[in-house]
């Protein structure tokens, strides 16, 4: 028992991992509705398919069309809704637990402008390649967070001062962002305009390879800083008296929360609100104390995957994923303004 809540204890040698039962409950029972929605997204389409002919696609007992259209066509596509999902959904944790406010976002506070910011500069500026795309992006994420972070750093850093300053970076990157796009030839500016909507259109599997890995190492670096990360939410000096050395960790988060998200900006676009609507369904649904990273990987990834297939399968055009996220992001936002306002009332 772990202050009344059941826990469940892996150990292997030294390493002891501390689970607790209803997270483990809740991730089980997302990840069966990330399979079913998967599998319904991997149906559905022009050439439709039965789940028999997926799960046999899959398995290998399909050679024909069908087997081309599920692996080589639609799973790099669900793969990819899902991988950048979980990684937006751990980085707004990462922010939100660092920051100690439901409302910290990586876009709210510049830093997927700023991955957005580079990605165009190799795309407008450079035409390169797409390694040279998530380079540009992971250099225009780290440098608005360095940015933000001197901007903010006053005898330590405040998570208000910081979302303040965020916001204040995030409406100069995106007017630089915009000028960027007016001033680039007609092709490269529609290409980077629809792209900077949010859209895992032409996600091939090069592109889920380069960055799954990638998303991989910044995952389980999360997972090992997650409990510095529990004990800095008590405050730095509760944290100090438990060992925890706040700075050097408080830095490696925060590389790690920039660093998910300009991996996603390079392979996809700014996918907006996942990162921060994710982690607070997440503890809801776990009913954590603090924000936990594994509900926020499911539901990011559970979000991801069921906006794309809405954005692709139920608009009456197809659209970018971006556009059904800032809806349901949009709305959730104004949901948690509003109970925010009332609790203080």
């Amino acid at each position: 028992m772990d202050f009344g809540r059941r826990v469940l204890v892996l150990r292997h040698r030294r390493i002891a991992v501390r689970l607790q039962w209803r997270s483990v409950v809740v991730c089980t029972v997302l990840a069966v509705a990330i399979a079913g929605t998967a599998v319904l997204a991997m149906m559905t389409g022009s050439y439709s398919l039965s789940p028999g002919q997926v799960l046999s696609a899959l398995t290998g007992r399909e050679t024909d069309i069908v087997h081309d259209i599920v692996v080589e066509w639609r799973l790099p596509r669900v793969t990819a809704a899902l991988v950048f999902g979980a990684a937006l959904g751990v980085s707004g944790a990462v922010f939100q637990s660092l920051l100690r406010n439901p409302l910290a976002d990586p876009g709210i506070v510049g830093f997927t402008q700023g991955s957005y910011t580079g990605a165009l500069i190799v795309i407008l500026v450079v035409n390169g390649t797409y390694v040279q795309l998530v380079g540009g992006a992971l250099l225009g994420g780290m440098a608005t967070a360095v940015a933000v972070y001197v901007l903010a750093y006053r005898r330590g850093v405040q998570g208000f001062r910081l979302i303040i300053v965020g916001i204040g970076v995030a409406a100069m990157l995106e007017s630089l962002n915009t000028w960027l796009i007016l001033k680039a030839d007609l092709d490269q500016a529609m290409s980077a305009a629809a792209w900077g909507a949010g859209s895992l259109n032409g996600v091939s599997w090069d592109q889920v390879v380069i960055g799954g890995a990638c998303i991989a190492v910044l995952l389980l670096l999360a997972g090992m800083l997650s409990r510095p990360m529990r004990q800095m939410e008590l405050g730095d000096d509760a944290a100090l008296s438990q060992g925890v050395r706040v700075s050097p960790a408080r830095l490696g988060l925060l590389l790690v929360g920039v660093a998910l998200t300009a991996t996603v900006t390079a392979a996809s676009g700014p996918i907006a609100f996942i990162s921060l609507v994710a982690p607070q369904i997440g503890r809801r649904l776990a009913r954590t104390a603090g924000i936990t990273l594994a509900p926020a990987a499911f539901v990011g990834a559970l979000m991801c995957l069921a906006s794309d297939y809405l954005a692709q399968h139920v608009a009456p055009t197809p659209l970018p994923v971006g556009i059904i996220t800032v809806v349901l992001g949009g709305g959730y936002l104004g949901y948690l303004l509003f109970t925010e306002a009332r609790r203080r009332l």
